[in-house]
């Protein structure tokens, strides 16, 4: 079944479809440029959006609204993949302001905190592709429906926690408990795992798939990269809280 390929929605067959009227083929450095030029904008409106909050600005509503249009993005480009030139640096910046919203405040308390879980992103991300080069770790179809389950679970839980919390009702995962802490791990886990199913899935459309659905992969990375930081930096944060 084609759900089971991947744990990212954005490695769908759906995205992969050959456009025959293409000649230029997505190729793997071409990928890897644009997710460096992603990765290099959503950073640097982080860093401006923690400027800004040093200097004493509101940026609560940076946050909120980064996250929102991030949402938004991936709706629309989930159905207009030929607008991705255009919609993921959008969908890039607007990450940079949820980060930059989202790490101001446990900068202030913890300076060197997002610093650090950047190191334990990149270690990981470099790690993973070292297990799958060197097929330590092989992505079999028992191995992707395992990951993409528990990332589907991993995912409702968060949808039950936010809207519960229209409500006033504050789910188990946002606290500091050892459960919440656990949740954070099993998280971070498979966000990691996650990498396992991007990888193979570039591997077995490189010079295949239409030269603009580089951007569709560098998308799908920005995505994963972006989820393993953040459950990374909350998992750290829960620690320094809790000891």
């Amino acid at each position: 079944m084609s759900f089971l390929k991947t744990s990212n929605p954005v490695f769908s067959s759906y995205f992969w479809a050959e456009n025959r009227n293409g000649e230029r083929k997505m190729s793997v450095s071409g990928i890897v440029i644009k997710t460096l030029a992603m990765l290099f904008i959503t950073t640097t409106i982080t860093i401006l959006i923690w400027k800004m909050y040093s200097n004493g600005t509101n940026i609560r509503w940076f946050g909120i609204g980064g996250m929102l249009a991030a949402i938004v993005i991936s709706i629309v480009l989930s159905v207009r993949q030929q607008w991705a030139h255009i919609l993921v640096p959008l969908y890039a910046i607007a990450k940079g302001f949820f980060l930059g919203g989202f790490t101001s405040y446990i900068k202030t308390r913890f300076p060197e905190m997002p610093y650090q879980a950047i190191g334990v992103t990149l270690v990981t991300f470099f790690t993973i592709l070292f297990l799958y080069q060197t097929r330590i770790i092989v992505v079999t179809k028992k191995v992707k429906s395992v990951i993409i389950t528990v990332c589907s679970a991993i995912f409702l839980v968060y949808i039950i926690s936010w809207i519960l919390s229209f409500f006033g009702i504050q789910s188990f995962i946002w606290g500091t408990s050892w459960i919440a802490i656990g949740f954070n791990i099993v998280a971070a886990t498979f966000a990691a795992l996650s990498f396992l199913l991007d990888f193979d899935y570039i591997e077995r459309y490189k010079n295949k798939a239409s030269k603009y659905k580089e951007w569709m992969a560098c998308y799908g990375l920005l995505v994963t990269i972006v989820w393993l930081y953040v459950e990374i930096l909350r998992l750290m944060k829960k620690f320094a809280i809790r000891f």
